[in-house]
């Protein structure tokens, strides 16, 4: 196992007010920012596995809430991926950094049709820029707090299916064979696989739930990260970002791989997300969110957040 150092990622917001180094010492970090190719590959494994579980439920069981019970499954586990390519674009995921690209890029991003190349160059800015109008998040984050009436015209849209298929047409207009040779293979490695089982339908699962479930996750995740943040061009980030304290199912279904705690990866992307919560530990013991307003309580908490006074 080996300590992420500076070159690996973007450790902080310009002119960040609080650092985590301003608040734990370096030996008390240190044990934060080791990166482990067991743990990162173990929980790449257990993702693959609700995966599997997912599609293998309809099978066994074929009736109308297996099938629903599947698609809920595989949304959550697609923001999963995405969380996986993440923090390999962060090149602190993985202990081996041939594999934090090959995962990140091929696998998890692959099977998302998202280079992790081209949202490293996105996402390194969000970081560097946290806490500014040069943030490229901003215009979106801007849209929230929202009426009641907006944010449910926006969640609607997302249920019934319009963002996903926008942005899934969008993406096929765009598609190149050599550009997208890691969508195309994952997709029909996973296609196959399902076809050697027996199972070659629920592959169309896999689609339905990318298209009505997933865009619907990501809008609230967004939220609970930046929309509902008191200041967002605060230099803290402890009122530019904000963290959720989930519930057990919120984790199965909607925040997987610690994707809630973003204010403390925002403290420092150093952090591999499987170290986040003792992170989170530390700080809630150290005092450190006293005052502030950046914890919700669940993500039926961030909606009420969400919604702006009347």
């Amino acid at each position: 196992m080996t300590t992420a150092t500076s070159e690996d990622f973007v450790d902080s917001s310009v002119g960040a007010a609080v650092k985590l180094s301003d608040v734990l010492s370096n030996d008390e970090i240190r044990p934060f920012t080791v990166r482990s190719d067991i743990r990162a590959a173990w929980m790449v494994l257990f993702n693959f596995a609700i995966i599997g579980a997912a599609f293998a439920l309809p099978v066994l069981w074929t009736n109308p809430l297996t099938i629903l019970l599947s698609i809920l499954l595989l949304g959550g586990r697609q923001l999963g991926l995405a969380v996986v390519y993440h923090d390999c674009s962060h090149s602190v995921f993985f202990r081996t950094r041939w594999l934090n690209d090959f995962i990140g890029h091929w696998l998890a991003g692959g099977l998302l049709n998202t280079s992790m190349y081209a949202y490293r160059n996105y996402h390194l800015k969000h970081h560097r820029f946290a806490g500014t109008v040069d943030d490229p998040d901003m215009p979106l984050a801007n849209n929230y707090p929202a009426t009641k009436a907006s944010l449910k015209r926006k969640f609607l849209r997302d249920l019934t299916g319009r963002t996903g298929v926008k942005t899934v047409a969008a993406q096929l207009r765009r598609l190149r064979p050599l550009r997208n040779a890691p969508f195309l293979t994952s997709h029909v490695l996973l296609f196959t696989v399902l076809w050697l089982s027996g199972a070659a339908w629920t592959y169309a699962l896999w689609w339905v739930a990318h298209i009505f479930v997933y865009f619907v996750i990501l809008r609230l995740r967004f939220i609970s990260e930046h929309g509902v943040a008191i200041d967002r061009l605060s230099p803290d980030a402890r009122e530019n970002t904000s963290t959720t304290i989930l519930s057990w199912w919120e984790r199965l279904f909607i925040g997987p791989n610690y994707v809630n705690l973003h204010l403390e990866h925002h403290l420092s992307a150093a952090v591999p997300c499987y170290r986040l919560a003792p992170l989170h530990k530390l700080l809630a013991q150290r005092g450190f969110f006293d005052g502030f307003e950046c914890l919700s309580t669940g993500y039926l908490d961030v909606l009420k957040k969400a919604v702006k006074p009347a």
